[in-house]
């Protein structure tokens, strides 16, 4: 296997609330779809949203569960103060702030939540990640 992930899909219980809230509170680059998903550009890489029901069909496996997946999208900030201002935002469009923003003893700042169907989100400022600020 190449070293790269192409595709991240995610079953949502609402294409329609769920692809407004990528596009318009996180802000992602909508890219041209078919009716039953929705995808958008994240560099290298694309994030699909597909009802979850037909995700799972798709996959033969039964659409029920819920819970903890066991996995977390991440992104990184330039500043504490995106942290902060990320958290605010996504909290207005429903979305739920599951530990607030706080120091990390690796000496970033971080914070999780989850969007409109419980998918686990980290925002966080790392002073060490590439593109953070001088």
């Amino acid at each position: 296997m190449e070293p790269w992930v192409s595709y991240i899909t995610l079953g949502v219980a609402d294409l329609a609330k769920a692809s407004y809230f990528y596009e318009e509170c996180l802000g992602l680059p909508r890219l041209k779809s078919p009716p039953a998903v929705t995808f958008f550009t994240l560099g290298q890489t694309r994030l699909a949203l597909w009802s979850r029901t037909s995700l799972a069909a798709d996959a033969e496996l039964a659409a029920e569960g819920s819970g903890f997946p066991g996995f977390a999208l991440a992104h990184n900030v330039r500043t504490a103060a995106e942290v902060d201002a990320l958290l605010q935002r996504v909290a207005s469009y429903g979305a739920k702030v599951t530990k607030p923003a706080q120091a990390t003893d690796w000496g970033g700042y971080a914070s999780y939540f989850t969007d409109l169907d419980g998918f686990l989100w980290e925002i966080v400022y790392n002073p060490k990640f590439p593109h953070a600020a001088p």
